[in-house]
């Protein structure tokens, strides 16, 4: 390996009332006594982020998840508020939303309005670390078919303002609205990405690089490689799952070019394809296979596929026996979303479907 790929992630968690199971607007209470180098505030009074440390194994990054789950906890409970880790928090309603007061906030609030009024959504980011930065914006090109099923795996965020959806994660369709979000298109190297993002805010239209809101994007200050798909989770197992595929792919990519493999990008409509497919039927009917010309394969078959075009990656970093059982595990349990439709359907309130994502994201083992 040309670097050691360590492993690094951030939730955003939603704040429960645990009386009314409404989103509850304690974060600036809550952050006040939890420490600014792990977690931090979002757009919405109703999130703390967690930051872990950097880690090499994806037993340290369970770790990380769960110290940082707990942390939250701890400061939440006296005040009657639970956590759930999932894109969209079942009961919650536009009108729930309170912008984090900060300057910062406040001029994107005015500029993009209904994109931030509507910002009640939580997404898993994971970070792997790559040599530097022009490989990752090479690898960043090279993962991207991969995405779809990652997505789908993560989805967790069928309700949306009170009501079924219809989709499994409609959290990236909320995301995707963004003039950001998406596929950078072809890239060559670091030179060729900061000139994008130079160009994006000389137009205007987003304000700093901290709005590059790609699916996939290299770090402005280390060399890491950022994925940015996904819900975030309420079971730390399916973070993790996540978190290995992702390094795994990462790490695969950079054998291929290390081989002089050549790439073979899919086009821009056909990526987004994929991914609206992954958002509409997360593991529940067909996905969209790898490679430029995909064609509808059934999601298990594409997660285990995904797993065994992965094996000598997983093999390297000694992963493959924790991934492969995990993903096994994700397919016999179903995604969130299936989950939370299943509690639905046997009183139709959604007081029961919070129960269960708060139940689940709080229940944090320290194995699988």
């Amino acid at each position: 390996m040309g670097a050691e790929l360590t492993l690094g992630a951030e939730e955003e968690l939603h704040l429960i009332d645990l009386e009314s199971w409404r989103l509850s607007a304690s974060a600036p209470q809550l952050l006040q006594q939890l420490d600014a180098a792990s977690y931090g505030a979002e757009l919405q009074r109703t999130t703390v982020e967690t930051n872990t440390g950097v880690v090499q194994t994806l037993a340290g990054l369970r770790a990380e998840l769960v110290r940082l789950r707990r942390g939250v906890m701890d400061v939440a409970r006296p005040l009657g508020v639970g956590i759930a880790a999932a894109g969209t928090a079942p009961r919650s309603e536009i009108s729930d939303f309170e912008l984090t007061s900060s300057q910062r906030f406040g001029a994107m609030q005015e500029k993009y309005r209904l994109l931030v009024d509507e910002q009640l959504i939580c997404g898993f980011q994971v970070h792997v670390g790559v040599a530097d930065r022009d490989l990752a914006v090479q690898l960043a090109q090279r993962v991207a078919d991969r995405l779809p099923v990652l997505l789908a795996l993560s989805a967790s965020s069928p309700f949306w303002n009170g009501h079924d959806t219809g989709y499994a994660s409609v959290r990236s369709l909320v995301w995707q609205r963004w003039p950001s979000a998406g596929a950078t298109g072809p890239l060559a190297s670091a030179a060729e990405y900061d000139e994008l993002i130079s160009d994006l805010i000389d137009t205007g239209v987003i304000a700093d690089s901290k709005m590059a809101y790609f699916d996939v994007r290299p770090s402005a200050h280390v060399p890491t490689l950022e994925l940015r798909v996904c819900d975030a989770l309420p079971l730390v197992d399916d973070a993790v799952l996540i978190a290995g595929l992702f390094r795994a792919a990462v790490r695969s990519a950079e054998i291929d070019i290390e081989r002089g493999v050549p790439l073979q990008a899919r086009r821009a409509p056909i990526h987004r394809a994929a991914l609206w497919q992954a958002s509409r039927t997360g593991l529940s009917a067909e996905l969209l296979s790898a490679g430029p010309h995909p064609h509808p394969l059934d999601a298990a078959d594409a997660v285990r596929g995904l797993v065994d075009d992965l094996r000598p990656a997983l093999d390297e970093f000694g992963d493959y026996a924790v991934v492969r059982d995990l993903a096994e595990q994700a397919l016999g349990r179903g995604n969130s979303s299936d989950r939370q439709r299943a509690a639905f359907a046997s009183q139709q309130s959604l007081d029961d479907v919070m129960r269960l994502v708060v139940g689940e994201t709080q229940s944090i083992g320290e194995g699988p």
